[in-house]
This record gives structure tokens, C-alpha cells and sequence, in this order.
């Protein structure tokens, strides 16, 4: 690539004079403007340039360089890591919105430049009565960033135009990115690392994340957009972006990370679409430097919440209403549907003209989905009255946290932790299991690293030695197949159900969407994996035991809910059956009901929750205990989205503002409808339900400050385990 010079950046008239000015100040400070793009060995020092001026924050830059002092900030703070812009607004709204919302500190970090093919068009846009532009990438990756500014302006200050300040820093990774903080909310910061695109979703691209991960090409080369302040080509190898990602999670210091799945995707599926391969391969590196950043010390405790691509335009809509309408409003900014108006004042372009003619995309803008962290089982009772035990995912470690026994009427409950146990490489999300002799088994999936190009995942699980007792070390249950096998490690979260003798069989939607199983045997060892068929598989499974000792387990697949059954206590799982439900966005969550289970899900198209029993049927499958369709109870909610928890009569489920919704059920018979109470918390992953040894309920939350929040009933009020974190958070630059 030539070396960069300063006429690539193209800037309206009214700014020339600034640009004059700015060259003569560095030629006489002695900047650099243009260097060859090679590999950069090590981290620099933070310099930055600033870039002020017109509503967009465009392209009037100063002189002015300088380190940005941190400030100390109390509470959430949260970073999404994606590859392109737009990937944010397509699969993690309104969870982002929500977070804009509360005045916590947000940054998105894009990976890549998204300069794709450089024809700022959708197709078939020549008519719209004018050719179509030459490709330009520069200038189309510059447009895609007035677009992405424009939305988070709108979304934080309710004004598109309101401006920002950009600047050029230094990585970690010994190149640059710009940083764009928002004027009026500086706690809204871009970070642009603008690296060269793969320009294909699954198309054979070497120069690419993709191939840079897999060792096909030593380096990747930066790709700056028209009107960035960073002056300077550079090229990166492969721990060079790790270390890259690894200083910004360094210098923001998040508390929840947003990440796409680095597994998710399968081409051969029919009806499947892959996703993108920046979107898998970018979220890898992510991945990779947080469990690097997980090692480090200094840093408030993480959690991570990993998000669908693709393929979730292709599953039953979940948002309501309100929330597509709101959604698609910050889409339509992004893509620039008012063109030509020329309001942010850029020759390159105020947004995206390839998204403006399809801004719905294929349906992702009437859904988001979590594609790990769903389970609702992590909270747990303890042997005695008031005790309970709470587990979760921080610093990619397994937290676990402790409510001592003897919390009566009146009394303070005292926890403890959270307790980081285990190493680093646990995957988002923990399915907990009581035994019947009071112990707690622990399931889950890791991810491992193994040289340059190595990628591993397995599940694993960790038994308490004694009822209340320490846990053990982590125990690997392998996978369904060959950890490198092509398409193997698209696996799910473990679902497990445990029999009377104390047994636990885990469910696992494994590689080839099927659901397979591996159970124990009664010396303790495990039988190998078996498969139980089933096509389509998506999801996390979810299993339950009814009280005479039977089996279920459902899935969802693109068009129904299906279930295994046992027709016995230990007979065989028959199935997959359809499960005589509507097609749900999530596999129900499914807890004991008598002689039967009693499922908690969302309604397509609305997000309310609803509720149904289902007993083990004939031969036929698994049937409704009450055949008529009123058997399914409208459990009301606020149209949210994700799974929903229930214990001892109280419900608790995520609602249309991203807090936790809590209810009490009705006394039986009474035809009230629930009455639900908002939380005052943003919160990742699903809220869990328990009752402890007195009958009691509880329910908890992880929020996104990393701190466990729990409450003892419908209306009381959320407490927080230990003090809110401080951050250490660069400021802005001096302009």
C-alpha cells in the first residue's frame, strides 16, 4: 500500500484554511503525515490529534497533541466490539439503546473500516434517477462513520448533528485508531481501528480477520476512511490486534462487554444462513483479548453477552412494536434515507446508502437475540433456610456467589463474594443442577487457545465436594465431536436434568444442529456422547424432570418448539416431536409440575410472556395436559425479550426497557392477570428464580456493573452484592 498523504482527506471549502494551518503546525512540531504500512512491533506512546469543527466532527484538525488524563467513574460501564458499522445497530438494539439511555459510560469499538466494495448504493439505486457513484472505499467507509455518528448522536442527545470531537490516539498494537467522543454526552465514545475488510461474507478472502487468524497472511492492513485524523497506513499481525483490543479494554476498563458469536454459522443447513465471516473471525479476536485482559489485575469485573447475526432475521420476531418502530428510526439515520439532503456537510456521504434500501435488513430489525448466557437456572437454595448460592461468569472465570443461612423475617442476609474460581476461558453462562443428596453440580462450555491458529471448546463441569462445601476442579465432558472437526464448535450451552439416584444427563445442541447427550453412570464416569436426532436445532436446549421421574427436553428449531420425552423413569428419550406450541423466539424455560412441566416463554411479535403445561403423552409425543388452545396463560410482561424465570410463584423476565420485570402469580382460579413491577437496573444475560429450604422465593440478576442484584419477592426492593465499581476512564482530549 503507498504511503498515505494528506490530499486523500476531502473536506468541504469552508474548512481549508484550518487545514493549512493544521499542515503547518505539523510540519513544524515535526509530525509524520505519510509512512509506508508495515508491521509495528510495539506499543508506542499515546499521542492525539484532535479534530473539531461542523456538526459531523468531520475534519478541521489542530495542532494540539497531548496523553488524556483518566477520570474516575462509579458504576456500569459498557463496550460492544463488533467488525462494521452497523453491526451494533442491527444485532444489539435496543439493548444499546437502553444503555445510552442511562448516562453510564458506552463505547463501540468497530474493527474493521466496512469500505466492502466503496459504492455508497443499494441496488437498483441508479433509480432513484442517478447513476450509480464509482467505487470509492475511502469515501464509503468515511460515509458509513458520519451514519454510525449520526445515530448515537440521536439516540443519546435526540439530535443527529450534534457534533463530536475526533481524535487520532495510539494502540497498543503500535498503529492508531481515531476516537470519537460525543460533546454533549462525553460518556459516548466511537473507536475506529479501521483494518481492511474480508468485502464477502463467506467468499475465500486471505486478506481478511479471517485469514489473518488463521495464519493465511502475516499481516492486515489498515484501510482510513477519507475524513479520519489518523494519518498513517499501518499493518497489523495477528497478536498485534489482540494486544490492539487488549489496550482499549485497558483503557475504558467496561464492566459488560457485547461481542457477536465467535461460533455461530453454518452454511451446508438449509434455510441457515452463515454469517459473516469478520462478524465470527472478529469476535474471535475479541474473545482472545479478553481472556488476555481477564489475567491481567486492576480492572473491575466483566461479564460478556454474546449476540446472533445472520441468522436471526431468519427466527420468530421477538420485539414488540415500539421497539421495531424505534430500532428501525435509528437504522433509517444510519442509512441516510433522506438523501440527498447533505446535512452533516460531507463530500463522502451522511450514511449508508447500501442499508437505506432495505433498512429492515432480512428481518433483523424486528428481533435480538443472546446467543449464549440464556440459562435461568444459575441461582440456587442451599440446605438451609435462607441460604442460597448464585454463579455466573466474570473475567471469563467461574463467580460464585454466597447468601448465609438464617435470613428470617427481620434479619439482614449476609453474602459473600463473588469468588472467582477456576482459570481463565469459561464461556458466558452457567446451567446449575441440585443433587439429591443437597450438593450442586455446575455445567458449562470453554473456550481454549492452542497455538497460532488453535481454537477449542469443551464442556465442563464442577461438583461441590460436600452439601455447602468448595467446589472442585473443572471436569471436561469433551464434545459431541472432534473439538477440530469442521462445524464442530457451534455447540450451546449445556442443558442437564439429574434422576433420582443422583445421575445428571447433559443435553447439548451440537455441531450438526442436532441435540445429542452424554450421561453419567452410576460409579460417576460418563457414558460416551449419543445422538438423539433432531434438524434445524438452534439455541439452548432446556430440560426439566416431572415428579414421577421423567424426562423432557425442548428445542426450538426455525418453525416450531419440539421436545423429547420419557415414557419412564429412565426408558429412553423418544423425539423430536412438535410441542403443539407457536414457534417461539427461545426455547421455553421448563420447570416440574406435578405429574407434568410447566413452560414460561415469549410470544412471537410481542415479546409478552406466556405459560403451558405439558405432560408426557402417548406414543404420539409429548401433549398439552389441557388440550383446548385457552390452556396457554397470558402472563402479560412489557414486551421484552430473552428468557424468562419462575420459582414459588413469582415470575421474572427482562422487559421492553431492558430492566428487570418481576410478578407475583394469581392465586389459582381467580382470572387475574399478574401484575408486574419494573427493576431499576439494566442487566445481562437471564434473571434466575429460586425458593429456598423455607419455600421462600428469590430472584437475581446479574447487572451490568458486574455486580449480583437480588430481592426476596415481587415488590421488594433490588439489593446489590458489594460497592459499585470505579473505572478508570480516559477524558476526552484537551481540545
Amino acid at each position: 500500500m503507498p504511503p498515505r498523504a494528506l490530499s486523500t482527506f476531502r473536506l468541504p471549502r469552508r474548512a481549508l484554511p484550518s487545514v493549512v494551518l493544521a499542515t503547518l503546525l505539523l510540519t513544524v512540531t515535526g509530525i509524520q503525515l505519510a509512512r509506508p504500512a508495515v508491521p509495528l512491533a510495539a506499543p508506542a506512546t499515546e499521542a492525539a490529534r484532535t479534530v473539531t469543527g461542523d456538526p459531523a466532527g468531520r475534519a478541521e484538525r489542530d495542532g494540539g497533541a497531548g496523553r488524556a488524563e483518566p477520570v474516575r467513574a462509579a458504576g456500569e460501564s459498557v463496550m460492544q466490539i463488533v467488525s462494521h458499522p452497523d453491526d451494533d445497530l442491527f444485532f444489539m438494539n435496543p439493548d444499546l439503546s437502553q444503555s445510552v439511555r442511562t448516562g453510564h459510560s458506552l463505547t463501540s469499538v468497530y474493527l474493521t473500516a466496512g469500505e466492502a466494495d466503496g459504492v455508497n448504493s443499494f441496488r437498483g439505486g441508479a433509480n432513484e434517477g442517478v447513476p450509480l457513484p464509482a467505487p470509492d472505499k475511502v469515501r464509503y467507509a468515511e460515509a458509513r462513520q458520519n451514519g454510525i455518528r449520526a445515530a448515537y448522536a440521536e439516540m443519546a442527545t435526540g439530535d443527529r448533528t450534534s457534533p463530536w470531537q475526533r481524535s487520532a490516539i495510539r494502540t497498543d498494537g503500535g498503529g492508531w485508531a481515531e476516537l470519537n467522543t460525543l460533546k454533549a454526552r462525553p460518556e459516548v465514545s466511537l473507536v475506529w481501528v479501521q483494518l481492511h475488510e474480508a468485502g464477502a461474507s463467506a467468499a475465500d478472502r486471505p486478506r481478511s480477520l479471517h485469514g489473518l487468524w488463521d495464519g493465511r497472511v502475516e499481516t492486515l492492513e489498515s484501510e482510513l476512511s477519507s475524513g479520519t485524523p489518523v494519518q498513517e497506513d499501518f499493518a497489523y499481525t495477528r497478536d498485534q490486534v489482540v494486544r490492539t483490543i487488549t489496550g482499549l479494554l485497558q483503557r475504558f476498563q467496561p464492566t459488560h462487554v457485547r461481542m457477536l458469536d465467535p461460533t455461530n454459522g453454518r452454511e451446508a443447513t438449509a434455510r441457515m444462513l452463515p454469517d459473516h465471516q469478520d462478524h465470527m473471525y472478529g469476535a474471535r479476536f475479541a474473545q482472545l483479548a479478553l481472556t488476555e485482559y481477564a489475567r491481567s489485575g486492576g480492572h473491575p469485573h466483566f461479564t460478556v453477552q454474546n449476540y446472533l447475526g445472520y441468522l436471526n432475521g431468519s427466527l420468530p420476531h421477538v420485539l414488540g412494536p415500539d421497539a421495531v418502530r424505534e430500532k428501525l428510526h435509528t437504522l433509517k439515520t444510519y442509512a441516510w434515507t433522506d438523501y440527498p439532503a447533505n446535512y452533516c456537510d460531507a463530500e463522502a456521504g451522511c450514511g449508508d446508502r447500501k442499508v437505506a434500501g432495505r433498512p429492515t435488513g432480512p428481518g433483523w430489525v424486528y428481533g435480538i437475540r443472546h446467543s449464549r448466557n440464556t440459562s435461568t437456572s444459575w441461582l440456587q437454595s442451599g440446605a438451609r433456610e435462607g441460604e442460597l448460592w448464585a454463579f455466573s461468569v466474570l473475567d471469563t472465570r467461574l463467580a460464585v456467589w454466597h447468601r448465609a443461612p438464617g435470613a428470617g423475617a427481620g434479619s439482614q442476609p449476609a453474602w459473600t463474594g463473588p469468588a472467582l474460581l477456576g482459570g481463565t476461558g469459561l464461556d458466558s453462562g452457567v446451567t446449575s443442577a441440585k443433587l439429591p443428596d443437597g450438593r450442586i453440580a455446575l455445567f458449562g462450555t470453554r473456550t481454549a487457545f492452542d497455538g497460532p491458529a488453535g481454537y477449542r471448546r469443551d464442556v465442563v463441569t464442577a461438583v461441590q465436594s460436600a452439601v455447602g462445601g468448595s467446589f472442585g476442579p473443572w471436569q471436561s465432558l469433551g464434545m459431541p465431536h472432534a473439538a477440530h472437526a469442521p462445524g464442530s464448535l457451534d455447540i450451546s450451552a449445556p442443558a442437564v436434568t439429574v434422576d433420582r439416584e443422583g445421575r445428571a444427563t447433559v443435553y447439548l445442541r451440537d455441531g450438526g444442529h442436532g441435540l445429542s447427550s452424554r450421561a453419567q453412570l452410576s460409579g460417576g464416569g460418563w457414558a460416551p456422547w449419543q445422538a438423539l436426532g433432531g434438524r434445524q436445532v438452534f439455541g439452548d436446549p432446556t430440560a426439566a424432570v416431572d415428579s414421577g421421574g421423567r424426562g423432557y427436553v425442548f428445542a426450538q428449531t426455525l418453525t416450531s418448539t419440539v421436545v423429547w420425552t420419557q415414557d419412564a423413569p429412565g426408558a429412553p428419550l423418544r423425539g423430536p416431536v412438535p410441542a403443539a406450541l407457536p414457534s417461539t423466539p427461545l426455547p421455553p424455560t421448563v420447570l416440574e409440575d406435578g405429574d407434568g412441566v410447566r413452560l414460561y416463554f415469549r410470544e412471537p411479535g410481542s415479546g409478552e410472556v406466556r405459560a403451558v403445561r405439558f405432560a408426557a403423552g402417548s406414543s404420539a409425543g409429548a401433549v398439552p395436559a389441557a388440550a383446548p388452545a385457552g390452556a396457554v396463560a397470558d402472563l402479560g410482561g412489557r414486551a421484552g425479550h430473552g428468557a424468562v424465570s419462575a420459582a414459588g410463584g413469582l415470575l421474572a423476565a427482562r422487559d421492553g426497557s431492558g430492566r428487570l420485570g418481576t410478578a407475583e402469580l394469581p392465586a389459582p382460579g381467580t382470572g387475574a392477570a399478574p401484575r408486574w413491577a419494573r427493576g431499576g437496573f439494566l442487566f445481562g444475560g437471564a434473571p434466575a428464580a429460586t425458593t429456598d429450604a423455607a419455600g421462600r422465593p428469590s430472584v437475581a440478576a446479574v447487572a451490568l456493573d458486574g455486580r449480583l442484584h437480588w430481592s426476596d419477592g415481587g415488590t421488594a426492593a433490588w439489593q446489590p452484592v458489594g460497592p459499585a465499581p470505579v473505572t478508570t476512564r480516559p477524558a476526552p482530549p484537551v481540545r
